[in-house]
Formats: C-alpha cells, structure tokens, sequence
C-alpha cells in the first residue's frame, strides 16, 4: 500500500511540474514546514513558512518550483513559490488520521446506541414474552372455565328437560287423582244413597211386619 502511495505521490508531482497551464490542489507534504517564496528560486525572499498539510491550490509549475496559493481566508491574496517535490495530491497523513478518529468516534457512539437499543429491545421482548404469557395463562382459565360452563350449561338444558317431562307427568297425574277422587266421590254418593235406600226398605219392611202383628192381636 505504501509502495502504491509513493508511485502515486511520485506521479503527481510529475503532473504538477509538468502541467504549468492549469491549477490544481495540492497538500504540504507531512511533518514538517516548507518556506514560500517571492520567486522560484531559493535566492528569492521567504514570504512566510507553510506547515505540513496546509491546502494549497497550484496556479503553475516551472523547473521543479510550483506557483501556490494558501487555501485559508486570511491568507486569500497571498501567492508565492514553492519546492514541488514538497506538495503531495493526497489527503496528508494528519488529516486522515483526524478524519478516521471522527469517523471511528462517530462509529462508536452509534455502536453504543445501537448496544442500547438492542438492550431496550431486549428488555421489552421479554416483558412482551411475561405479558404473552400472563395472557396464555389467562386464556386457559378462560377455556377452562368456559368449558365448566358448557357443560353445566348442558347438565341445566338436561335437568330442564328432566323438569318440564315432570312436570307434565305431574299434570297428567294431578288429572288423573282428580278424576279417581271424582269417581270416588261418585261411588261414595252411590254406596250412600243405596245404603239409604236399602234402609228405607228395610224400615218399611219392619213397619209392615209389626202393623201385621198388631193386627193379629
């Protein structure tokens, strides 16, 4: 990787010394300052030192020197020369580091309200599986006693039958005892009045037998 990173920062700088016609971006090279100059020569005055990984945008490159401007907005007009085998294409080092710290920081806290969520997850499926299964209980008593009910429900419809066919069966007898107590009755009357009669004619009877005997006398 690094060998590919070398290749890649060696043709860049070909790039840039090559192409004077256009600009570009460009990065300080890592760790240490480079001097920006009046002119493309180191005999030139020393306009400021750029730190490593300052942003610069390349206006042109002649004999190994770029023309640059400090990408910053304090420093918007400032323009000069520097070493181009001292300017890198690529995102320096720092910078990197900095931006996968953020990335891996911003990856950690999404990790920790992930493990979060996943435990309140967690939590409410297992008060949801309390809950199913307080409703599972529930149900079965339910079914229980629903069956309890079906089948007294049952044993009642038999028992009305039962009641109703006594009942009838009551009625029947109740008539039934009426017309033997009527009949009675009847026979009663009739066993009276035949008694009576017989007593009429019993009496009668006598009567006669003692007016006879009278008349004998």
């Amino acid at each position: 990787m690094k060998r590919y990173s070398f290749i890649l920062a060696i043709a860049a700088g070909l790039c840039i010394i090559s192409q004077p016609v256009w600009a570009s971006k460009a990065f300080v090279t890592d760790n240490f300052r480079i001097s920006l100059r009046r002119g493309p020569s180191i005999e030139n005055k020393i306009l400021k030192f750029l730190p490593s990984g300052l942003p610069v945008e390349v206006l042109e490159s002649e004999e190994g020197w770029s023309r640059v401007r400090p990408l910053e907005p304090d420093e918007a007009n400032l323009e000069g020369w520097v070493l181009s085998r001292y300017l890198i294409v690529r995102l320096p080092w720092k910078e990197q580091a900095e931006s996968l710290k953020k990335d891996n920081d911003r990856l950690t806290e999404e990790l920790a309200s992930t493990k979060n969520k996943l435990k309140d997850a967690i939590q409410k499926e297992q008060i949801l599986s309390s809950e199913v299964k307080r409703y599972t209980d529930i149900l079965g008593k339910s079914q229980a006693e629903f069956n309890a009910l079906k089948k007294d429900a049952s044993n009642y419809l038999d028992l009305k039958a039962d009641y109703e066919m006594l009942k009838k069966d009551t009625k029947r007898l109740e008539k039934e005892n009426e017309a033997l107590r009527t009949s009675q009755r009847n026979q009663w009357f009739a066993t009276g009045a035949l008694i009576l009669l017989c007593g009429l004619m019993i009496g009668l009877l006598f009567g006669k037998q003692e007016k006879k005997r009278k008349g004998y006398y």
